[in-house]
């Protein structure tokens, strides 16, 4: 178990990162009073002090998550409050059922179906003879 107010490493994280944007925010705010800032300057400058406060809001976030699971973690099984449980799986009937692939009952289709493929048969055996291979040798792809 490891205490949150010993992370160092995720606390420099969050410090730079929070300063980093805003310095950023305060660059895009001297590039709107410049005399070519736009107003995108301006949005910018808006934008990158919300980063910074979401980095900080996202580590406390983060500090007061872990707390709860230790604290979760140390209280007995009986004593425990339960959760409603988040559903794992959709439950039947509220998504539309999948249409059904239609079946070749029909011996006209079929047929056709068998000559296109003895159509393509052809030209392949054409493309290999061509290509100076004997059609009837087995083919492998390495």
């Amino acid at each position: 178990m490891s205490a949150p107010h010993r992370r160092p490493a995720l606390i420099i994280l969050v410090a730079v990162s929070a300063v980093v944007c805003l310095a950023l925010g305060y660059w895009q705010w001297t590039r709107f009073e410049s005399s070519n800032g736009t107003a995108q300057n301006l949005g910018y400058a808006l934008q990158w002090p919300l980063f910074a406060g979401f980095a900080v809001w996202s580590y406390f976030r983060f500090v007061r998550l872990e707390s709860e699971a230790d604290t979760e973690a140390a209280t007995p099984a009986k004593v425990k409050r339960t959760k409603a449980a988040a559903p794992r799986e959709i439950p039947a009937g509220i998504l539309p059922e999948r249409p059904k692939a239609a079946r070749d009952t029909d011996p006209e289709l079929a047929e056709y179906n068998k000559y296109l493929a003895d159509l393509h048969a052809h030209d392949v055996a054409e493309q290999l003879r061509a290509a100076g291979m004997r059609p009837d040798t087995e083919r492998s792809a390495g």
